[in-house]
């Protein structure tokens, strides 16, 4: 049985998450940045980044965890030693569950754009 859930490391990037999503629900105001392009400065004056940094960056983590399961799933199917079910089961529940979230964030995304695509001017 080897690679565990580590909690320390889930919650470090959970941590991190949540750090990421507060820089947006507090900025200190808009400076330019670059290429004229506006970006957002916190209180510690360190740029965040913008959304579609932020959802290109959870996309690739959920297409990680699902090629990270897939070849976990392979390893156990070739009866390679070391590779419990167990890890097996949890690494495919994990791909799942992340790619669940990413829908509903897609359909919420598609819903707001529909909503104010719908607004009168």
């Amino acid at each position: 049985m080897t690679d565990r859930v580590d909690i320390n490391r889930l919650l470090v990037e959970m941590r991190s998450l949540k750090s990421q999503t507060q820089a947006f629900q507090k900025p200190q105001g808009i400076n330019p940045v670059g290429e004229g392009q506006p970006g957002l400065r916190t209180e510690a004056n360190r740029e965040v980044p913008g959304f579609g940094e932020v959802m290109a960056q959870a996309l690739n983590k959920v297409n990680d965890t699902q090629k990270a399961s897939g070849a976990l799933q392979a390893a156990y199917e070739r009866g390679e030693p070391g590779v419990d079910i167990t890890d097996v089961m949890v690494a495919s529940q994990k791909s799942s569950v992340a790619f669940q979230a990413t829908l509903q964030v897609r359909n919420k995304l598609v819903e707001a754009y529909r909503d104010i695509m719908n607004m009168p001017i």
